[in-house]
């Protein structure tokens, strides 16, 4: 199993310390967040980019992707009425899918609840709507790209749109690319109705990337979530992508995070091996 952690767990580090740190605890996978290299992607420089890949090389780790895809940035919103700004989105986010190439990522995960949220006086439908014609206007750069945009269903405590897989599911079908796929976390999954193996057992032909977490919004094996079922049922589908730690809380400080996090992944996935 492939094991990454999200960059923006080590907070303030620098990039070399943070990667190496990854690397010593045993992660083989990356995913930034864009912010920690800018508050908007497009200046992010190439000597930038460079370091990153330079980084990725020297502590053997692989740039997964981005996500937190709009955090931080301002004039851009996936449901807006406004069509001016749901173009500004579109473009940035094949802006986003050209930086996640050039850093020699595949994926970007699309959660971003602040950037997605219903507007006032905007339904569920219309919100659904814009949603399908944002996604589907950036789906030709993308696939130029060979780029995945993963859509991330969130629970209600970060929002109102896109709260369950089911209708994550359902935009991605009418986005209707092999290039618009699903993204399963596992706070999020632990507010829907089914269980998170069920939830991937259902959606695993759509599933293209995992984050693991625990809901009390610290690292896995951090709270009282239990893995063991949710490895299995990766293992069950043949899930060949990465298991990402993607933290909300910080204060037990990057080391416990990041070596407490995969040291239970890794004996969760000793468990499951026998």
């Amino acid at each position: 199993m492939k094991l990454a952690i999200c960059n923006e767990t080590f907070v303030d580090w620098p990039h070399a310390r943070a990667f190496e740190f990854a690397r010593e605890c045993g992660y083989t996978g990356i995913e930034i967040a864009p912010f920690t290299l800018a508050k908007d992607v497009r200046a992010v420089t190439p000597q930038q980019i460079q370091e990153m890949r330079s980084l990725a090389e020297r502590f053997e780790l692989e740039i997964i992707g981005l996500h937190w895809l709009l955090a931080k940035t301002e004039g851009y919103h996936l449901t807006s009425p406004d069509a001016v700004i749901r173009q500004a989105t579109t473009e940035y986010l094949q802006d986003l899918g050209r930086c996640c190439r050039e850093l020699g990522g595949s994926v970007l995960v699309f959660g971003s609840p602040l950037q997605r949220n219903l507007l006032p006086g905007v339904s569920h439908e219309q919100a659904t709507e814009f949603a399908v014609e944002v996604f589907s206007a950036a789906m030709p750069v993308l696939e130029d790209l060979d780029v995945i945009l993963a859509v991330e269903p969130l629970g209600p405590a970060e929002g109102n749109f896109l709260l369950t897989a089911a209708e994550a599911a359902a935009l991605i079908e009418r986005v209707g690319s092999t290039h618009c796929r699903l993204h399963l976390d596992c706070k999020a999954m632990s507010s829907e109705v089914q269980s998170i193996p069920e939830i991937i057992r259902q959606y695993a032909p759509l599933l293209t990337h995992f984050h693991a977490n625990d809901p009390n919004r610290r690292g896995p094996g951090m709270g009282d979530l239990e893995f063991l079922p949710i490895l299995e049922a990766l293992a069950q589908i043949d899930y060949r992508g990465w298991v990402s730690v993607e933290v909300f809380d910080y204060s037990p400080g990057p080391e416990r995070l990041a070596k407490e996090s995969i040291d239970y992944l890794r004996e969760r996935v000793e468990q499951l091996m026998g």
